[in-house]
């Protein structure tokens, strides 16, 4: 199993030095990448470290520590708001010709990270093979990782980091050497957008991860508002990779300890319109029943039923019926019981009926933190489930 460590130390030390770090830049804006530049020299001060960005600037000044190294980007990327293959490709590609020993990538919006936080992540990267970034976000934020990222990848992966898919994380040269040539085959193909999932490929080869608490940051926005798409997009991604993995995942793995929980204050507060969520899947379960019986087998769909029957203000998803119900659309997924983009579209309304159920929770006074931790349990907890259908996925059927 691969080992965790958590709540790294974010006070910098000036006797751990960071010789041979790269770090790798995504566009950015001209403000926002001076303002990059002088956090990443107050978290290096007087150390040499490349920076990896394909911006234009001008070359370091010759009492600077920051080495700039311009590359060009494999395109110009339609998601700002996620890591791709192109990144990992171009990062390694860099690694390599400057003879780094470990990396760290910053996401969009990056000048929003603190210096220390920088630091951390590029502390922990000469330390382990990969490191995540911890985000402190509020109670509607990131909740398609709450909802689903997350869950699947600690309960099939057995990881602990908070955010899977994170957009600022360290490397170590081999571990970034795997990314790569995971990517490759993306790139290769022309897919410079394909999703790759760091956390997924290091577990599977038992290198050590870590996770650093960098605090709160502002994320970019995806382009696209459209929630089927960027579901799609994304748990398609997943889906995929746990399929790919399949090996791995079904080997017997011991659950890891729980995790503090840093959010222990709940949170009152009036949810957000939850209406038009309920009313989506209210008209789901009438219009898309008939595929939805294509993929659950009658218990989930009776749970369904007595969803679509509740009052607004009674609304509540079992935590274990909506780990069930992830766990047999990744199985449709494998199986392409249906067209995968049909299927992907059938789990939308799904999926909003789960942030209604927990938005009305936290705003009954439940800590945010605390549900989804509940969430990460009961797929835990079902894991034997998804092995038992994926082996012989005819058993449940009716």
């Amino acid at each position: 199993m691969a080992s965790t460590q958590t709540n790294v130390d974010l006070t910098p030390s000036p006797a751990t030095g960071t010789s041979g770090l790269l770090v790798s830049l995504v566009p950015l804006q001209q403000e926002a990448f001076d303002a990059t530049l002088s956090n990443l020299a107050l978290a290096f001060p007087g150390e040499t470290v490349f920076v990896a960005t394909p911006d234009a600037a001008p070359q370091s000044s010759s009492g600077s520590p920051l080495r700039l190294l311009p590359y060009t980007p494999t395109a110009v990327s339609a998601t700002p708001w996620l890591l791709t293959a192109g990144d990992y490709v171009s990062t390694y590609k860099l690694a390599q010709e400057n003879h780094a020993t470990a990396c760290v990538l910053l996401g969009a919006e990056a000048q929003s990270l603190h210096p220390e936080a920088i630091r951390a992540l590029a502390k922990s990267a000469l330390q382990c093979d990969l490191t995540l970034a911890h985000y402190d976000l509020g109670p509607r934020e990131g909740l398609v990782n709450s909802a689903i990222l997350y869950p699947v990848a600690r309960a099939l992966f057995s990881t602990r980091p908070r955010y899977p898919l994170a957009i600022d994380l360290g490397l170590s040269l081999r571990m970034a050497e795997r990314l790569a040539a995971t990517a490759q085959r993306f790139t290769a193909a022309g897919q410079n957008e394909g999703l790759i999932w760091p956390i997924n490929e290091a577990a599977s080869v038992n290198y050590s991860i870590a996770e650093v608490n960098v605090g709160p940051r502002t994320f970019p926005q995806p382009v696209s508002s459209d929630i089927n798409a960027l579901l799609a997009h994304v748990a398609g991604s997943l889906f995929a990779d746990v399929d790919a993995k399949a090996a791995f995942w079904q080997r017997a793995r011991g659950i890891q300890p729980s995790q503090t929980i840093t959010q222990t204050t709940p949170i009152a507060e009036t949810p957000p319109d939850i209406a038009s969520m309920l009313d989506a899947f209210r008209l789901a379960y009438t219009n898309l029943h008939e595929i939805w019986s294509l993929v659950l087998p009658p218990n989930s769909l009776l749970g369904l039923k007595k969803l679509s029957l509740m009052q607004p203000e009674n609304f509540r998803m079992p935590d274990n019926l909506w780990a069930r119900i992830v766990y047999d659309f990744i199985l449709a997924f494998r199986l392409r019981t249906i067209n995968r983009g049909h299927l992907l579209g059938a789990l939308t309304p799904l999926y909003l009926a789960w942030i209604a159920s927990h938005l009305i929770l936290v705003s009954s006074g439940t800590a945010p933190e605390k549900h989804i931790q509940d969430v990460a349990v009961a797929f835990e907890t079902d894991k034997p489930y998804l092995v038992s259908r994926w082996r012989w996925p005819d058993r449940f059927n009716p």
